[in-house]
């Protein structure tokens, strides 16, 4: 189990990311989903999340815009509904 503090320090780390990706609309797509629902993700979305953060923006995007299937070994709810936001 996670310590409070451990936990905080990821959600900032995460937050950080989510709204630096370095391709504008992976930050409004990722950062939105994320400044919108960061505080109601629970130990395993964080996780999940973290995961996700690894996967390359231009990969990302080409799924957020439809130009691209998400590959299973990337297929999570939590990314159906980070794809699904509409900022």
């Amino acid at each position: 189990m996670t310590q409070p503090d451990e936990t905080e320090t990821r959600r900032k780390r995460l937050l950080w990311r989510a709204t630096h990706r370095g391709i504008k609309e992976m930050d409004l797509i990722l950062g939105g989903f994320v400044v919108t629902n960061l505080d109601a993700f629970t130990a395993a979305d964080i996780a999940d999340l973290e995961r996700i953060m690894d996967i390359p923006d231009q990969e990302m995007l080409a799924w957020a815009t439809k130009q691209g299937d998400v590959p299973p070994e990337h297929a999570s709810p939590l990314l159906t509904r980070i794809l699904a936001y509409a900022p």
